[in-house]
């Protein structure tokens, strides 16, 4: 039975021959065709909305972070040089074959951050060192005992190493700075155990890898520190008080919403804790990465970054109270107003000091000055405090006649209504507990913020020096006036 596509008057038919010499002509559906082609086309254009929603989001990215776009430059900038010892024959003569592991080494050890690169090239060069030395001396030692002792020893090696290496990637302080050249070392002791070349051979071998890593890692460093350098400890420096900007604006938000001042302009900034309490994993990542990177700009090569994760732990830990606040302004169990407006006043005076406080560190540690009037900010914060607390006292006294006033239509039974009255005010004690809480989650950042500044040298700003200079970065030198309360 043969099947023949014709074109007939009503589009295209099918004309299939029969047994016994005879044929039938199968119309095909126009409709069918119609749809096939509609879904055809439907889906060409869901792919071209796919590519413009990728390539839209690719250009936002572009545009708010343009360190990332010259970072892509910067990798293919290095690969294009370290392409040269391929391109040109006396470089290719030089190096052989093994070029291919420098451009795989610039694939892999050029990081965003010079820290990174600088860990990951430190570990790929030495763990390779290590483990070909080890694995050739393994060689060495193999061939001395003999063809049938050979095998065996180059097993319980390569048992023993690959074992202690993988151990040794769960220890904490190795896991944080040399995960990777635990990981390079195991391939290449790996590599070089199981190979079936001699000793000669393998010396070599390892000579042209080393050389061909070191000439990959060399380009990497200075690919990234000389074309737009991005420095970890930079990155934060500059998260850590940009950290506290957030949590004062989310302690001045927090109160001015919950007394109704401004709502609609401070409303947003209160949700900036949110952020601070997600910096944790990402700090500790920075600050392990700043260690391996040399001196620059007013950093020194030996800067206290450790100090700076206690930093960020105290700020953290202020974080949550904000959190537990934002968490009680939202709550529908709220004072009455009129308990409300008696300590209005006092609430925003605290946190006005608080947030002073915090404004102050964070000025401090943009501008890598001293705190110079950070005991004048302490005393008001303190003395905020205790005014607080004595409204607070006076208000507890107080309660059934502000209350009284309120409810003069009820009648009730005197223990009832000063029962009535303790539930009224124990909103406004725990915004009362709430707020002394992060004053003295502030003051331990304080604590911290200079312990930092003892550590690091900061400067010493006077009135003749601060004079007229405005907002700078910490890699420049200049330094800029303390904010006033």
């Amino acid at each position: 039975m043969a099947k023949v596509l014709e074109t007939g008057s009503n589009g295209l038919d099918w004309k299939v021959n029969v047994p016994g010499g005879s044929s039938e002509t199968l119309l095909v559906d126009p409709g069918v065709t119609k749809k096939i082609y509609v879904q055809v086309r439907r889906l060409i254009l869901k792919c071209f909305i796919l590519i413009g929603r990728f390539l839209e989001k690719a250009r936002s990215i572009a545009a708010d972070e343009p360190k990332k776009v010259i970072h892509g430059v910067k990798v293919g900038l290095a690969l294009s040089l370290v392409s040269l010892f391929y391109y040109m024959r006396p470089l290719y003569d030089g190096v052989g074959g093994n070029a291919m592991w420098a451009v795989m080494t610039v694939v892999v050890a050029l990081e965003y951050s010079v820290g990174a690169t600088i860990a990951k090239s430190f570990n790929r060069i030495c763990a390779t060192f290590l483990a070909g030395s080890i694995g050739v001396g393994v060689h060495y030692l193999a061939n001395q005992c003999g063809e049938e002792l050979e095998p065996l020893i180059l097993q319980v090696s390569v048992l023993i190493l690959a074992a202690a290496a993988t151990f040794s990637r769960f220890i904490p302080s190795v896991k944080a700075r040399f995960d990777y050249g635990a990981m390079i070392f195991i391939l290449t002791f790996s590599f070089v155990s199981v190979s079936g070349y001699r000793v000669d051979k393998l010396l070599e071998l390892a000579r042209n890898r080393v050389s061909t890593i070191a000439i990959g890692t060399s380009i990497c460093i200075l690919t990234s520190m000389l074309f737009y350098p991005v420095w970890a400890g930079i990155e934060l420096h500059n998260q850590i008080y940009k950290n506290l900007e957030k949590l004062a604006d989310s302690l001045d938000g927090c109160v001015t919403v919950y007394f109704k001042e401004n709502e609609d302009k401070l409303g947003k900034k209160q949700e900036g804790y949110k952020s601070v309490l997600n910096s944790k994993a990402s700090e500790e990542a920075m600050a392990n990465l700043a260690r391996w990177e040399p001196a620059h700009g007013r950093f020194k090569f030996q800067h206290p970054w450790k100090q700076y994760l206690k930093v960020g732990a105290s700020i953290r830990r202020c974080a949550y109270c904000i959190e537990t606040l934002s968490g009680f302004i939202n709550s529908e169990d709220q004072a009455p107003e009129l308990v409300k407006n008696h300590l209005k006043e006092v609430c925003m005076t605290l946190s006005l000091c608080s947030s002073n406080v915090l404004k102050e560190l964070a000025t401090s540690m943009r501008t890598m000055t001293k705190l110079t009037k950070s005991k004048i900010y302490i005393q008001e914060m303190k003395a905020a405090v205790r005014n607080f607390q004595k409204q607070f006292r006076e208000l507890s006294k107080q309660a059934i006649l502000l209350v009284e006033h309120e409810k003069n239509s009820r009648i009730c039974e005197g223990e009832m209504v000063r029962n009535t009255h303790m539930v009224e005010i124990f909103p406004m004690a725990t915004m009362a507990s709430l707020l002394i809480e992060i004053a003295e989650r502030v003051q331990n950042i304080l604590g911290e913020v200079a312990e930092v500044a003892a550590q690091s040298d900061f400067e010493i700003v006077n009135k003749e020096r601060s004079k007229g200079n405005g907002p700078s970065k910490p890699d420049q030198g200049h330094t800029i006036s303390m904010t006033s309360v």
